[in-house]
């Protein structure tokens, strides 16, 4: 289950980064960024998981005379921190972008022909 999790986290990384390389609308480059930071995310709780860990979590049940597995909590504090900073860059990148199409009129980031006309001269 392990090499199944982190291929499909590598895999949504590189739909990402080919979606960065390859559009130049704003709305899709925003929506490669996302899926690149969702495989960012899940690559870092594959690789912080254990097998047969406990949740870290100390309580009168344990025996603590006995090494315990325990899970590492902080690739999951991590990511959670990564993903209400995702929230609200991506807020502000969708605020930027309808600025940006109520000035251009447009949501491309290619020139039109127009445009390349005038800085030929």
């Amino acid at each position: 289950m392990f090499w199944l999790f982190l291929i499909g986290s590598i895999g949504l990384v590189l739909i990402g980064i080919f979606g960065l390389i390859t559009r130049s609308h704003l709305i899709k480059l925003l929506l490669s960024l996302n899926i690149l930071e969702t495989g960012i995310n899940l690559t870092m709780i594959v690789l912080g998981y254990q097998n047969g860990g406990k949740v870290p979590i100390i309580h009168s049940l344990l025996d603590l005379t006995k090494p315990i597995n325990f899970v590492d909590p902080l690739p999951q504090a991590l990511v959670l921190t990564s993903i209400v900073i995702g929230l609200g860059t991506t807020a502000l990148a969708l605020i930027l972008i309808v600025n940006y199409y109520y000035k251009t009129g447009k949501l491309s980031l290619e020139r039109s022909e127009n445009e390349k006309e005038n800085i030929d001269e």
